[in-house]
């Protein structure tokens, strides 16, 4: 049924669950397993002497905290006999990375946390899968 399971994550606990459902459907159905973590741009401000962390600093800081948490997924999915391919995307908004990065690896399903790391800032999902679900082609699991 599906073939290429994306799998976003924040790191948040219920990316978790989301990470589980994605292993479990991805060893159900035979199908290749990618996540990513999407980076924040550096905040870049008209007064530059007023930032609080040099850019190498915060991108160094970015790409190790994208790279933990896509580590996780990775070991998660080994511990259940199975290889999964990990990315780290800079991005101002994760839905669009999200949704380009699952249309340029054709991807046929997302499974996503119904919010993240953000909180519950809508009433019944997170601003980012929203925006997933409103922008993007590919059927989307979404677990709450």
């Amino acid at each position: 049924m599906y073939r290429n399971i994306l799998v976003p994550t924040d790191g948040s606990d219920i990316t978790s669950k989301a990470v589980q459902t994605a292993i479990s459907l991805a060893k159900t159905f035979g199908a290749k397993l990618s996540t990513i973590s999407v980076k924040e741009p550096f905040p870049y401000s008209a007064i530059s002497e007023m930032q609080p962390v040099p850019p190498q600093e915060f991108y160094d800081a970015q790409e190790r905290i994208a790279a933990s948490r896509v580590k996780a997924v990775i070991e998660a999915a080994a511990d259940q006999g199975l290889s999964c391919e990990g990315h780290t995307v800079e991005a101002l908004h994760p839905w669009e990375a999200i949704t380009d990065y699952a249309k340029s690896q054709e991807c046929d399903l997302i499974v996503m946390a119904s919010h993240g790391r953000r909180g519950v800032s809508a009433l019944l999902l997170g601003s980012e899968t929203q925006k997933v679900l409103t922008h993007c082609a590919v059927p989307i699991l979404v677990i709450k």
